[in-house]
């Protein structure tokens, strides 16, 4: 499976609607790919919390659509990250806020295959807890190359019993968008190799680069396969990685080495 992980960098100067465009010609150049992967919240800011609330969408908004379009016109499956989501329907989650931090993942024909709402919100208090209501639900796809991934995001990668349930739920790997600042890069990378090694599973993991609502964002997006080896690691700027995977290779680690067999909680 021929992957390709989009770093996007950008700043407050650039508009939203401009950003999008920017981002959906990006998408368009992988053809050939057979999975791309945006950030977390891309297009709305992932620290641009005053901004959330104008630029909420539902799922099948301008930033949905301008995705799904891309995706097709690729002929890829693509991770679009996520987006600030308010639902046309007014539905509110349990803390009454009505938005989530909503991934969208479209199919090689611009179907949504999947959405997956962020359980864990970053913010202590604050940012995501004070605006966003959390996501319930554990989610996977199935893979172009075959096999299953499960879906999480950012702050997410700090909670390992997420991805036990996604493990017996029967994925091989991981994709994780992020918005994660340059302040803590070391836990980024360092909790993405953890999650690949202690469930023996591959993880794809986007990040964003640039400096936006004062916040300067740490990039090194990487792909690690499931022995905890990194095939590809971005730097700090906007950058594609592109990697094939072998997802054969991770059952066949699983066999050689056997430490999944041995859990017992």
């Amino acid at each position: 499976m021929r992957v390709a992980v989009l770093q996007v960098a950008y700043g407050d100067g650039e508009p939203m609607e401009e950003r999008v465009s920017r981002v959906a010609d990006l998408v368009r150049a992988q053809a050939g790919h057979d999975l791309v992967v945006l950030p977390e919240l891309w297009a709305a800011g992932g620290f641009a919390y005053r901004e959330w609330e104008a630029r909420a969408q539902p799922v099948d908004g301008p930033v949905g659509q301008a995705m799904a379009a891309a995706a097709r016109e690729a002929g890829v499956m693509l991770h679009a990250g996520s987006i600030v989501e308010r639902p046309a329907s007014g539905e509110l989650g349990p803390d009454g806020h009505g938005l989530w931090n909503t991934s969208l993942v479209y199919g090689r024909d611009g179907d949504l295959l999947a959405t997956y709402r962020k359980i864990h919100r970053f913010g202590f208090g604050s940012g995501e807890p004070r605006l966003m209501d959390a996501g319930e639900e554990v989610v996977l796809v199935d893979l172009p190359g075959g096999g299953r991934a499960g879906l999480s995001t950012c702050y997410d990668l700090r909670f390992p019993e997420l991805y036990r349930l996604q493990l017996d739920a029967g994925a091989i790997a991981f994709i994780v968008p992020a918005a994660w600042p340059a302040a803590r890069v070391r836990h980024w990378t360092l909790l993405a190799h953890a999650r690949a090694v202690e469930d023996q599973c591959v993880v794809v993991a986007c990040n964003t680069a640039g400096t936006h609502a004062g916040t300067e964002m740490g990039g090194h997006s990487q792909v690690v396969n499931a022995k905890g080896e990194a095939l590809a690691m971005a730097g700090t700027d906007e950058q594609v990685l592109s990697v094939e995977l072998d997802l054969d290779a991770v059952s066949a680690w699983r066999e050689q080495f056997p430490v999944l067999q041995d859990r017992r909680l």
